[in-house]
């Protein structure tokens, strides 16, 4: 089967979601970067948190044949970046999510509504 971005997208909020991600959100970037077409940004409420989401993202993506191009903080899981190429996945711990504020930074990004049960 064939993902395009959005796909991948909401396969990602998805595993995002499985591991209890608060806050996930979707930034559409195709009007306002070259970067991704999307970033998708959630938190974790400690280190262990954040690895666990993140290696969720790695194999949801791994179990469908879409490759993860780079995944970089892993280790210190403050902030973890997924690289799915066209999707950038951004897993942060609440506190660095707070300071770095890439909701605002990317401001004129429009959000894009997920599938995933979120209240």
């Amino acid at each position: 089967m064939s993902y395009n971005s959005l796909d991948i997208l909401n396969l990602a909020a998805e595993a995002c979601d499985d591991k209890r991600a608060e806050d996930i959100i979707a930034l559409d970037l195709a009007q306002v970067s070259l970067v991704a077409d999307y970033f998708l940004i959630c938190h974790g409420t400690n280190e262990r948190q954040v690895q666990s989401i993140a290696r969720e993202v790695k194999e949801k993506m791994e179990e469908n044949n879409i490759p993860v191009k780079r995944l970089e903080g892993f280790e210190q899981a403050r902030w973890v970046l997924v690289d799915l190429g066209d999707v950038v996945c951004h897993i942060f711990h609440k506190e660095e999510r707070a300071y770095y504020n890439l909701e605002r930074l990317w401001g004129d990004a429009q959000t894009v509504s997920l599938e995933v049960g979120q209240e």
